[in-house]
């Protein structure tokens, strides 16, 4: 079948023949009898179209990765010249320019704190490397007794068998547990987990404390804390004070750790800043980027690391090498997308433009705040969260599918984690979107809320 055939099916083909031969991820197969599977043709802005014309406002930028919009004509532009330069070339003995700009203008701003990147293509694949190269790194320094991870309750670090170990969510790791090394899993800063009387830093004081007792105990035989800063996106948008970042790198320090920040989800000005973890004045050993390093266009992921790492590595010997790779490694493709995307962070002045943005949403977002069936209606940077309190078990487990159904028919597309509702929109919406996504957003929500 040619792909003019392709583009002209019915949409009724699509999704029949969908079913038939494509295994989608995150799903439960079965309920797509009753759940709908939405067929795209094509996007623009802050929408998605089905091949009927019906639209759908992406607010979860399509699981998290689409920054500046569908079809976004600058990124366009700077893939469609590529193109006619350079496809893809192996990074292992060569080099070509946009890996080259792209590692530079990321080092430039940690300030050059993180001066070497190294690319792969996923972010589960980044935290492999990340908890690799941590690893690697102490056995070159002599310290080979290194060998355990610490991650926090609740933790998502990606599927592999190596980020799977150092996840804390059921639904992903109980069925691979046997083939899993196991890691320290530590509490949670989670503000959510806050006594009467306490505030989110009390909660993040106790979080370190509970760390730094098993650092105690454990420092010699650890390689590294992983943690994804400011926000536990996959546990239900678990969110944190700075503080506690700011505790963890003391006390990776104290105990000669390697910190880890998985900044997949978070990074690439998601929380306010570029870096989540500029909003503690702190910089981890290694940060984990991907999502939306490309602005949602082509698979790319990378790790950030400090000088002292890169020399633990740099010897005559290949043994001491850091001996890992993937075929797409540093595409150029790929890192052309993601130049594009810092240029259009700096001529858009987009981290200032979304303070401004993100205060008219949750502002337009009170009435959730302030309704007595929602918990822990919480910003953050351009993530919102709020949890829905159900009583009924039945409910409880069909609310998030529920909740996306009804979301799609109002134009919306939203995919709550459980009882938590998130909205993590692109950064380009307009005064009238937003006030589309909020207005709908509530309709939504007291659908589904009430008897």
């Amino acid at each position: 079948m040619s792909i003019s055939q392709v583009t002209s099916m019915p949409t009724s083909d699509w999704v029949t023949r969908s079913l038939h031969s494509v295994w989608h991820p995150c799903t439960q197969m079965q309920h797509h009898e009753t759940v709908p599977l939405i067929p795209v043709s094509h996007g623009k802005g802050v929408w998605l179209y089905d091949p009927d014309g019906k639209r759908y406002l992406d607010a979860i930028s399509s699981w998290w990765v689409n920054l500046f919009g569908h079809a976004n004509p600058r990124i366009n532009a700077a893939l469609k010249d590529q193109l006619d330069r350079l496809e893809h070339a192996m990074l292992a003995g060569f080099t070509h320019e946009p890996v080259i700009q792209l590692s530079e203008r990321l080092s430039t701003l940690t300030g050059n704190a993180l001066g070497h990147c190294f690319y792969a293509s996923d972010g589960a694949s980044a935290v492999e490397i990340a908890l690799k190269m941590s690893f690697h790194a102490w056995r070159n320094a002599g310290e080979t007794k290194k060998q355990e991870f610490i991650c926090l309750k609740g933790s998502y670090h990606g599927e592999t068998i190596g980020a799977l170990a150092v996840t804390d969510v059921a639904i992903f790791r109980d069925a691979y547990g046997s083939l899993l090394r196991n890691a320290h899993v530590v509490m949670s800063p989670d503000a959510r987990q806050a006594q009467a009387g306490e505030t989110a830093e009390d909660v993040a004081r106790r979080a370190a404390d509970a760390l730094e007792t098993l650092l105690q105990e454990r420092a010699d035989n650890i390689a590294a804390v992983i943690v994804e800063p400011l926000v536990q996106c996959a546990t239900g948008m678990a969110m944190h004070d700075p503080l506690y970042l700011k505790l963890l790198r003391q006390l990776c320090d104290r105990y000669s750790v390697h910190l880890i920040a998985d900044e997949i989800a978070v990074g690439c000005g998601r929380t306010g800043t570029f870096f989540a973890c500029e909003q503690a004045n702190i910089w981890p050993d290694f940060l984990c980027l991907s999502k939306g390093i490309s602005g949602g266009y082509l698979p790319l992921s990378l790790v950030m690391t400090r000088e002292e790492i890169f020399q633990a590595f740099y010897s005559e010997d290949v043994t001491r090498a850091f001996l890992h790779s993937h075929s797409y490694t540093g595409n150029p493709l790929a890192c052309r997308a993601a130049l594009a995307t810092l240029e259009i962070f700096e001529a858009d002045t987009v981290l200032q433009t979304n303070r401004a943005r993100a205060a008219c949403l949750t502002q337009a977002l009170q009435p959730l705040a302030t309704h007595d069936k929602v918990r822990h209606f919480r910003p953050r940077g351009m993530i919102w969260a709020f949890d829905a309190l159900i009583d009924d078990p039945h409910q409880l487990a069909t609310f998030s599918r529920r909740f996306f159904a009804a979301a799609l028919k109002q134009e919306i597309l939203l995919r709550p984690i459980g009882n938590t509702v998130y909205l993590m929109p692109p950064y380009i919406l307009s005064e009238d979107e937003i006030a589309l996504l909020a207005d709908r957003t509530i309709a939504v929500f007291e659908e589904i809320i009430t008897p």
